[in-house]
């Protein structure tokens, strides 16, 4: 078979990958798209983000009709159909994938399903059912992303040790289940696991949960889980585990001391591994660091001047919409515009119950990084909003250069964080200032207003709370 001569490959059809693609085909550039799975979307839709989502709220429907009996409305006791919940989810990432190949059909982007393997800097072998096709280009995206971390230790070859992928198709309700870690994909999957019943249990190595978080604003969400969870043990360690009939036999090191427990189920979440196996980049110029992330400058190219990568593989934090954003940068760099990844500010969201997300500068690393700083804070217990769905749980905090008064970095914990932290991205990203925020008028009631209520608490006139008067407007 003829090689296929193309402008752009991309390698990997996940939210970077296909955002690259379709935005290079836009730009009027041919571009095949390859992906080994046969539905497009990469993990994020398929493994990842969207259907943790869909189980998030599914599940929160059974929490907020246990949490209405005191407002007058009593429901039965919910029945979990899981076979049906499963189908749900499946026909949501359907929907999605096929949307996806749409898009991609529309835009003329050749789309190869099969597993891609670098035979140099500008040739690509696809290898799938139908049997091996290569791929010659003047440049490469490499978006192949991440896969779960599984320590040797806990890779027993049982079912009933998971990663997030296996605990994503709920095969049962565990009655009793360990979750090993306590980053946001332990916590999350906590959150629905406890929600259908599951007595939960966390180990964290750290001494808090969600440590890229301030621990404030972390604060509520560990309450809840407190709640929701059978216990949270922190500065604690696995040591071993192996299979004990239907169960699994876990030793922890806790509090000084070392325990043996019997667990239905564990989830592993230790983090993610580069995905960067078996790609024949060593037959290319691209160099990985110690952990196998493909090194990148600030235009996502990497030290093969015909290859970039962008997402999970090139390293950084993990999240769908930073991939994205280097897709473009990838794709306009290549165009011959100029790109870079400095300085662009990309939120974080947690999607537990209350809900987590910041951007920008965090107290931490202001305080670590010898920046000046002002923290003023909103508590949603002053909004008439969140007073009036109960979810006064919430606070909004700003991190603010008290000389100019930009706003810095903004974190917000409680229900629907993850919606609100856009208006404060926006914010950080055009050089706002609090007095810029705080003039600018918020709809009432919505939780919106706590966004504006703070930036007045930094000049001592927040109408909804006290606070001490600083600067002036």
């Amino acid at each position: 078979m003829e090689p296929i001569k193309t402008e752009i490959v991309v390698v990997g059809a996940g939210p970077g990958g296909y955002a690259a693609a379709f935005y290079a085909a836009d730009l009027g550039k041919k571009v095949i798209l390859i992906e080994r799975d046969k539905r497009l979307g990469g993990v994020c839709l398929n493994r990842g983000c969207i259907p943790s989502k869909a189980l998030l709220h599914a599940t929160h429907q059974i929490t907020a009709a246990k949490e209405s009996e005191h407002r007058g409305v009593t429901f039965a006791a919910p029945t979990v159909d899981l076979a049906k919940m499963r189908a749900w989810k499946e026909g949501i990432l359907t929907k999605l994938g096929g949307g996806i190949a749409q898009l991609a059909k529309m835009r003329n982007v050749t789309v190869i399903q099969g597993k891609a393997y670098f035979e140099g800097s500008q040739t690509l072998r696809v290898e799938n059912e139908q049997g091996q096709q290569f791929v010659n280009y003047d440049t490469a995206i490499v978006a192949v992303g991440s896969l779960p971390a599984m320590p040797k230790a806990f890779d027993l070859g049982n079912p009933r040790v998971m990663t997030s992928s296996e605990a994503l198709d709920i095969e049962d309700v565990p009655e009793n289940l360990l979750i090993v870690g306590g980053g946001y994909i332990g916590m999350e999957m906590g959150t629905v696991y406890a929600a259908l019943g599951s007595k939960i249990t966390v180990v964290e190595a750290l001494d808090n949960i969600l440590a890229g978080a301030d621990p404030d604003l972390a604060r509520p969400v560990v309450m809840a889980a407190k709640k929701a969870f059978k216990e949270i043990r922190l500065k604690a360690k696995v040591l071993k585990m192996s299979s004990a009939g239907k169960q699994i036999k876990v030793e922890i090191e806790f509090e000084g001391k070392k325990v043996e427990e019997l667990y239905d189920r564990v989830l592993v979440s230790v983090g993610r591994a580069a995905n960067s196996n078996d790609l024949g980049l060593e037959n290319t110029k691209v160099t990985l660091d110690e952990k196998g992330f493909i090194k990148i400058n600030a235009q996502q190219q990497t030290s093969d001047p015909h290859i970039y990568a962008i997402g999970d593989i090139a390293g950084g934090i993990m999240l769908a919409h930073k991939a994205h954003k280097e897709g473009r940068i990838a794709v306009e760099t290549i165009a011959g515009q100029t790109s870079s990844s400095e300085n662009v500010v990309i939120p974080a969201v947690v999607f537990t119950d209350p809900e987590l997300a910041w951007c920008g500068l965090t107290e931490a690393e202001a305080k670590a990084k010898g920046i000046a700083h002002e923290v003023v804070k909103f508590p949603w217990a002053a909004s008439g909003r969140a007073l009036s769905f109960d979810r006064t749980d919430g606070v909004t905090k700003m991190i603010i250069d008290p000389e100019s008064e930009r706003v810095l970095g903004v974190g917000i914990c409680g229900a629907g964080a993850g919606e609100l932290i856009a208006e404060a991205t926006l914010a950080i990203e055009m050089g706002a200032t609090a007095e810029d925020i705080a003039l600018t008028v918020h709809p009432h009631p919505t939780l919106s207003e706590t966004l504006m209520e703070c930036a007045e608490a930094f000049y001592g006139h927040a109408t909804h709370t006290i606070a001490k008067k600083r600067h002036q407007t």
